[in-house]
């Protein structure tokens, strides 16, 4: 059973976002520091902040850190790799929703 400090923090009400620092993102999704420095480098995350010190996650980018690891656990995909395929599960997702829209 997971214990409060390994959850990642919850949002404070509907509409707000919460955002992570590296340490709480690399928590929430058990995966290095490392990690995580390489998804921005490859422009698969988009912290705002200027320097890794002072970066915030939005809580949304928890599912692409976890969907990049399981990529790389699983299939030995290197970051760059999760970059593309990140962009490229996120561009499927949007053309089945607009599908749906088109009653399709």
């Amino acid at each position: 059973m997971a214990h409060d400090a390994d959850r990642p923090p919850e949002a404070t009400g509907p509409g707000e976002p919460v955002e992570l620092t590296l340490e709480e993102i690399c928590r929430a999704c058990g995966v290095e520091t490392s990690f995580v420095l390489e998804l921005v480098e490859e422009g698969a995350l988009t912290p705002s902040g200027a320097e890794p010190t002072a970066w915030r996650f939005a809580y949304t980018q928890v599912r692409r850190v976890r969907v990049a690891s399981d990529l790389r656990h699983d299939l030995g995909v290197n970051p760059a790799g999760a970059a593309l395929a990140l962009e490229l599960l996120e561009e499927i997702e949007a053309l089945r929703s607009r599908l749906e829209t088109l009653g399709g």
